[in-house]
């Protein structure tokens, strides 16, 4: 771990490599685990805000879980996701013709019907963020889930940390990556 401004980074951001094989995964982080994507308390207000542009995108079964719980849910630790359908995909997902989960959220925004991308949460996938008091720490998630994503990472040569550049940014800013990026240079 190392400090880089008001955040506490791990090494592995760095030293693992990572690139998104959806062709192989499926879009499985999407639809796998036990709670939705987490939401920072400004994205709330962004799904409320986005999602009459959004709701032409999704699938009945999101759009119904939505109806049910809102556009996003608070756990029991008043942290804030995206609502499941039946405890399972996150509501926004939808699915290609290969039956690839993607986010609709994303794909409103790719057709220009909005401007915000998604979640920073799932941008920043496989990196996640808890924020503290004093500080964020910044982890890279291993999930076997993703182990096809990771051999892709090492025969391409990409760290996660530069596969998630645009997310990094966006959640820093660009001095904050540059400033990573020196690091990551000296290791």
């Amino acid at each position: 771990m190392f400090q880089l401004g008001k955040t506490i980074v791990s090494e592995e951001i760095i030293g693992n490599d990572f690139v998104c094989n959806l062709s192989a995964c499926k879009g499985a982080c999407c639809v796998k685990g036990d709670a939705g994507a987490p939401l920072e308390v400004a994205e709330t207000q962004i799904l409320k805000d986005i999602f009459p542009k959004v709701k032409p995108f999704l699938r009945k079964e999101g759009l119904k879980a939505i109806a049910e719980q809102g556009v996003f849910t608070t756990n029991d630790f008043g942290e804030h996701e995206t609502p499941l359908i039946n405890g399972e995909d996150c509501a926004y997902v939808i699915y290609d013709r290969k039956g690839t989960a993607l986010c609709g959220i994303e794909e409103a925004y790719n057709q220009g019907a909005i401007t915000w991308k998604k979640p920073v949460s799932c941008h920043l996938y496989p990196i996640r963020v808890k924020d503290y008091t004093e500080f964020s720490a910044v982890n890279y998630e291993k999930w076997h889930i993703c182990d096809p994503a990771c051999a892709l990472g090492e025969e391409l040569q990409v760290p996660v940390y530069k596969f998630v550049k645009q997310a990094l940014i966006r959640k820093f800013g660009e001095d904050w990556y540059n400033e990573l990026e020196v690091l990551a240079s000296k290791t």
